[in-house]
């Protein structure tokens, strides 16, 4: 009977809706600053391109290659984002009402981020594959086996899986679980923070720019933490060409190679775009969820649970 009970838990309305909620947040904040994940990409990928600020990376790949390459492959990025956002809610608020009885903690959040981030990560992860190289089609650091005619998601997933086996979709994987970690801290920074503001509050709403800064303070100590990490992911996703390196060198072997070639600078190029993307992108998207859920809840006079 109990058991039955902690299913309808996790299968509930209200997680539903934060997961619909969380889904659809994403996808407005990365449509408003995909640009800046272009400047990232480009900075992580091509190894001859030099490392300038963000607005200057910007005005040079417009004035060599047109506004459009700001855009290059963001319907897939989107469709990926939605899906992956939509698992990690619905699992992480899923898991939340199985511990509803208990106090929540900074711990308990980050045991249930880490674990919606690994089952996240093992279902989405061939999204991400295709859309990082879409994204990065026809600029010159496209790999020779990348050279195709694939345009959308599931035509990339597929041609993967027929021409260079399934295990491909999910290059990147191990980088991709040890990253678990960057939505782990950004969540429990951001529940921890929130749970102090609303107490702070005494139950009335706050205003909507503070949580807005409370995503940002969150996403910003998630991705200083974890850079290194998304670059070799950003990589082994796409591909790399490293002389005295194999093809099927591992996360720690890139991972030195550039310590060694680079130094510790080549491990964190791209950074100042991808935390100017990540933080904008994070605040923007739990601003809107907050308001997205908070609207359906009130419309159909059902009161959220404020955790």
């Amino acid at each position: 009977m109990s058991d039955n009970g902690q299913n309808r838990n996790i299968f509930t309305y209200d997680t539903l809706v934060h997961a619909i909620s969380g889904a659809a947040a994403s996808v407005v904040a990365m449509a408003a600053f995909y640009p800046l994940d272009i400047v990232r990409s480009r900075l992580q990928l091509e190894e001859g391109r030099q490392s300038k600020n963000t607005l200057a990376t910007i005005r040079e790949l417009i004035a060599k290659e047109g506004p459009y390459t700001l855009y290059r492959g963001i319907v897939p990025v989107l469709q990926s984002l939605c899906a992956s956002n939509f698992v990690y809610f619905y699992t992480f608020h899923g898991l939340k009402e199985l511990r509803s009885k208990r106090n929540q903690t900074a711990g308990s959040d980050l045991l249930l981020a880490s674990i919606a981030g690994v089952i996240n990560v093992l279902t989405t992860t061939p999204l991400w594959v295709v859309n990082t190289r879409l994204k990065m089609k026809g600029v010159g650091v496209t790999l020779e086996r990348n050279n195709n005619k694939y345009t959308t998601l599931y035509d990339g997933l597929v041609h993967i899986w027929k021409y260079e086996g399934l295990r491909q979709l999910w290059a990147g994987t191990l980088p991709s679980l040890m990253l678990v970690t960057n939505p782990a801290i950004q969540f429990m920074t951001y529940e921890s923070i929130k749970r102090r503001v609303l107490s702070s509050f005494g139950g009335a709403q706050p205003p909507a720019w503070i949580f807005f800064i409370i995503g940002a303070i969150a996403k910003a100590v998630a991705t200083a933490m974890t850079y290194p990490l998304q670059l070799v992911q950003t990589k082994l996703r796409h591909g790399y060409k490293y002389p005295n390196l194999p093809p099927d060198a591992g996360t720690l072997q890139i991972l030195f190679y550039i310590l060694k070639k680079q130094g510790i600078s080549g491990l964190y190029k791209g950074m100042e775009a991808k935390l100017l993307q990540t933080i904008l992108t994070a605040a923007l998207m739990f601003l809107t969820y907050e308001k997205i859920a908070r609207f359906v809840f009130r419309i159909l006079l059902h009161k959220p649970h404020l955790r």
